[in-house]
């Protein structure tokens, strides 16, 4: 217990401690807000003096004021050229359904969905039985018309028999053989064949079935006759014209080709206020009817134009500005904008095409604005 006496002593003295310790913490903080309360009224009134000389002094207002970092960007002088971007689809003018020419049951189906097949390979078969048991009799038939005429032929060669004998069995002869042709013109439209090079899109028909002609039995895709159509808007009518050239791009193939306008539609869409543009596509492997295809077609030019990028150009009350530097101090400038394109934009009014534009930066300065270029 003989130390109690100097443990209570020693508490004490870090109380006292921490307690001058807080109090001088509440007087720093009060302190520092009242310099803060000065700092602010002391910026307030400099402001204030610094407008009121300002008004009544122009040099000082031009001397007072700070210099902004900025870079800039020239104005560009030269040619403009302004396309209408709008979306197409890839089609064939070879896309066409499939049908038999004759009656009958499907025996046999080669053909399966997207089988690539030339022109007149087979896709199905018909049953002929019947035919083909009437062109063997027919040949026969014919055999011993050709053997009659033959000697008849040689008998009145000699002047023996009739001319009529002669006559008919010639008429007979030529008949059977243009019986025999009509009967293997039947069996040759057994075969359904593919009418030129293409894709086998769909299969309509089954092993078994009965089939009637102008029944829809393939869907079929040529090869070649590849064409884009797109609906333009009706505001683009005249502009666009037969010849025009065009810049296709696809996107799932990430191509671009140069082509030409095939066709332009004489009617509007009622719906969508639309014409019809077809372009004209050479044979490329890769390309399938209904693949997507952005076509850019040039529907203004301007070899003599002001250029300026498109995002320098700010609006007011007044109209479209951009900032030009001129002697270290921003300058601001209104000018009448003509077609966009891209990120850059024709300006018809208002500059010459040799000026300093503010670019980063552009945001913060003002008219008269002191600047300072920096070097990049």
């Amino acid at each position: 217990m003989k130390y109690f006496p100097q443990l209570l002593s020693l508490a004490a003295a870090v109380v006292l401690t921490v307690s001058c310790a807080q109090d001088d913490l509440t007087a720093k903080k009060e302190k520092l807000e009242s310099l803060k309360g000065d700092l602010a009224k002391i910026n307030t009134e400099i402001k204030t003096l610094e407008a009121e000389i300002s008004d009544l002094d122009p040099e000082f207002a031009a001397q007072n004021k700070k210099s902004i970092l900025i870079t800039t960007a020239a104005a560009r002088k030269g040619e403009f050229t302004h396309f209408v971007e709008v979306t197409g689809s890839v089609l064939s003018k070879k896309n066409v359904s499939i049908s038999a020419e004759t009656a009958g049951r499907v025996i046999e189906v080669p053909a399966i969905e997207g089988m690539r097949v030339n022109r007149g390979q087979i896709l199905a078969m018909i049953d002929a039985e019947a035919i083909e048991r009437n062109i063997a009799e027919m040949e026969n038939s014919l055999e011993l018309a050709k053997t009659i005429f033959e000697k008849q032929a040689r008998l009145w060669e000699q002047k023996i028999g009739t001319e009529i004998q002669y006559l008919e069995a010639k008429n007979r002869k030529e008949g059977l053989e243009k019986s025999l042709a009509s009967l293997k013109t039947q069996l040759d439209k057994a075969y359904v064949r593919a009418p030129f090079s293409g894709t086998v899109e769909s299969v309509q028909v089954r092993l078994g079935e009965l089939v009637q002609p102008g029944v829809p039995m393939f869907q079929f895709v040529g090869d070649s006759d590849l064409f884009i159509e797109s609906d333009v808007s009706e505001s683009y009518v005249g502009v666009l014209a037969k010849g025009d050239s065009v810049e296709v791009f696809f996107p799932s193939l990430k191509k671009n080709l140069i082509s030409k306008v095939s066709a332009v539609g004489a009617i509007i869409n009622p719906n969508n206020r639309t014409f019809k543009v077809e372009v004209a596509l050479p044979n490329i492997a890769d390309l399938k009817p209904n693949m997507i295809a952005v076509l850019k077609i040039q529907d203004y030019k301007n070899k003599d134009s002001v250029v300026v990028p498109s995002h320098l150009i700010l609006s007011d009350n007044r109209g479209d500005y951009v900032f030009i530097v001129e002697n270290g101090t921003a300058k601001k400038k209104y000018v009448k904008r003509g077609f966009s394109f891209g990120a850059e934009t024709e300006i018809v009014d208002g500059l010459a095409g040799t000026e300093t534009l503010v670019d980063k930066g552009f945001r913060e300065v003002g008219d008269n604005f002191s600047v300072n270029i920096a070097q990049l």
